[in-house]
């Protein structure tokens, strides 16, 4: 059944057109067909070379509308940061007892926040994280001595990003329940985000392409100079 209805979303869409930004969300909420509040997901294809310790591309975005989803954050702290993180809302704060929890398996949360004396610990986790985008970074500033603002941030529609290997980025931007406005808002503040990550090493063009899509649903792709212009604004 869910093959037959993308096969009639696919039939609403021109696979050559290039879609203003306010016109592939109008149309993308007119594709959605799940019967789940799905995803907008966010893809660039950039013209770094991943390959290149200096070309790599990692960064977050405040979302202003949200996420839509409840974020589950584990906190690395101790002492009065980790008074400060269960203030903030962290689900779990922990020392030595967390890191020796999620080397037994434990990865029950969706990002992970360090105060920077907790890194020594934290760093043996490198392994179990580090493949799950989950292990905390200076560069997203995911290790900070800040980690109340940083907690309360990600609950509030922070997002990170990281250019994969084939040099594209992932990123989701709010459900397809969102009002247009809102979703055109977390368009604009992703893809700014990404602006403002470029590498200094990168060469030629940094953004190749933007699609825009949902869990279940085609891309369309985005009309860059009116996608990059709305960013800009």
């Amino acid at each position: 059944m869910a093959g037959k209805k993308h096969e009639e979303a696919l039939k609403k869409l021109d696979r050559t057109k290039l879609y203003e930004p306010a016109e592939a969300v109008a149309l993308l909420k007119s594709l959605a067909f799940a019967k789940f509040d799905e995803t907008v997901e966010l893809h660039i294809r950039t013209g770094v070379d991943p390959r290149h310790a200096d070309q790599l591309i990692r960064g977050s975005a405040t979302l202003p509308a949200g996420r839509g989803k409840t974020v589950r954050v584990a906190a690395f702290a101790q002492g009065d940061k980790a008074r400060e993180a269960e203030e903030a809302g962290a689900d779990v704060v922990g020392a030595d007892d967390l890191v020796q929890r999620v080397q037994g398996g434990w990865l029950d949360f969706d990002v992970a926040v360090a105060h920077p004396d907790m890194m020594g610990q934290v760093g043996r986790l490198g392994r179990v994280l580090g493949p799950r985008g989950l292990m905390p970074n200076p560069r997203t500033g995911t290790v900070t001595p800040d980690i109340g603002r940083v907690i309360r941030e990600v609950k509030g529609g922070r997002i990170d990003f990281r250019v994969d290997k084939t040099a594209v980025l992932h990123m989701p931007i709010g459900k397809i329940s969102f009002d247009e406005d809102k979703l055109l808002q977390n368009l604009a503040a992703a893809i700014d985000a990404v602006v403002r990550a470029k590498p200094s090493a990168a060469k030629g063009i940094y953004i190749r392409s933007i699609t825009l899509t949902t869990t279940m649903s085609p891309g369309l792709k985005l009309d860059l100079q009116p996608a990059l212009a709305l960013a800009a604004a």
